[in-house]
């Protein structure tokens, strides 16, 4: 009798959850901005509705996608920082349907180019092709937008294509707009690239040169699931699966959820630490660690830094703070500098990535608020 009523009891337990999160979901549908009676954005209930819409985000993916808690905050950070994302994983990871259940959550137009060796960068920006006019009935050319003409764009396989296509992208995630005929055609705001790559099967591939990497936000290691989670895939994908993921947030609450991120606080003390920790990357700087000249060929660009904060920002917002800490900051390091680091041939001899520098440099870097204050004040 008593396996009955536990049965029970978590059978009403999974409903009031699934309730629960349709209600949050159906709450965070509502604008997330909303001005009060001065007609001014409220930047706190602006804060408490974003983490609200980050659960309901989560909740809606959920429905998809198991697992890969660490992947969709960081895709949802570098979103909200209006950045751009590589996304690095064997095949088989779901980072493609991650990728595409994000802008159905977030009510994004999404287009997804396979990257192939014959793809020519007319394929991803548009070309000008010799149409009728309909209203002079003359024959002249017309441009033709490509797929990147999309709010979510999810590059499958970056590193399969030349470099000449490449750099078309590269160009138009950096400028936001493409060049064509003598025009520019501005991208729809707002706009966001999503890059995979498989780290095996290198023959036949074109890597990324590193002042292109340097363009990405975020690097995101996209990990094999635990074995929980891969039986509960395994009961998804082959049963009557969770339901499509719907519409939490729109176009407009992201544009101004993006400002918001460029208003939150950041501490004198914490710019310190990020100019300390991205400077201890440089193995010609005289303060930098020993490990550092031994393994690193060149290290991170003044990018880190405006990453780093940025991140560090978007990330206190989507958990409901109202500003951004070291923890925020150290958390990002990995994604933010693991692509901006050159390792050299000793590195490479003894098994040292770029996460392993990075990993010791958040041990012996100082992190300590009153020693910052301290420097400052001697300064």
């Amino acid at each position: 009798m008593a396996k009955k009523t536990t049965k029970k009891k978590n059978t009403e337990k999974r409903s009031s959850d699934v309730a629960a999160a349709e209600k949050l979901a159906a709450t965070a549908k509502k604008s997330i901005i909303k001005p009060d009676q001065d007609g001014a954005i409220d930047d706190v209930a602006a804060v408490k509705k974003l983490n609200d819409a980050r659960d309901a985000i989560v909740a809606e993916l959920r429905k998809s996608i198991v697992g890969m808690d660490q992947v969709i905050d960081e895709v949802l950070i570098a979103i909200f920082s209006r950045g751009h994302g590589l996304l690095e994983g064997v095949p088989g990871l779901a980072k493609t349907l991650l990728v595409s259940s994000i802008a159905k959550t977030l009510s994004l137009s999404f287009k997804r180019i396979q990257f192939t060796p014959d793809l020519m960068p007319s394929d991803i920006t548009g070309s000008e092709l010799l149409q009728d006019d309909p209203e002079t009935r003359e024959r002249k050319f017309m441009f033709t937008k490509g797929p990147i003409f999309s709010n979510l764009v999810l590059a499958d396989e970056i590193n399969r294509t030349p470099p000449k296509t490449q750099a078309a992208l590269l160009e138009a995630m950096q400028e936001k707009m493409v060049s064509a005929g003598g025009d520019d055609y501005a991208l729809d705001a707002p706009f966001f690239v999503l890059a995979t790559q498989n780290p095996l099967e290198q023959e036949g591939t074109y890597a990324l040169p590193e002042a292109q990497l340097d363009r990405f936000m975020f690097k995101i290691h996209v990990s094999y699931p635990s074995q929980q989670e891969e039986i509960d895939i395994m009961r998804s994908v082959t049963g009557s699966g969770g339901g499509s993921p719907q519409q939490v947030i729109g176009k407009e609450d992201i544009l101004a959820l993006q400002d918001l991120v460029t208003r939150v606080p950041v501490a004198d003390h914490i710019f310190q630490y990020v100019a300390a920790l991205v400077r201890a990357t440089r193995p010609a700087e005289d303060n930098a660690p020993g490990f550092v000249k031994d393994f690193v060929s060149w290290g991170c660009g003044p990018r880190a830094c405006l990453n780093l904060i940025t991140g560090a920002k978007a990330r206190a917002i989507l958990r409901g703070r109202f500003g951004a800490s070291l923890e925020d900051v150290q958390a990002l390091a990995g994604p933010v500098m693991r692509h901006r680091m050159g390792l050299n041939f000793a590195a490479q001899a003894e098994g040292v990535d770029a996460d392993h520098v990075i990993g010791r440099l958040l041990e012996e870097i100082p992190s300590d608020k009153e020693l910052y204050e301290k420097t400052a004040a001697s300064a």
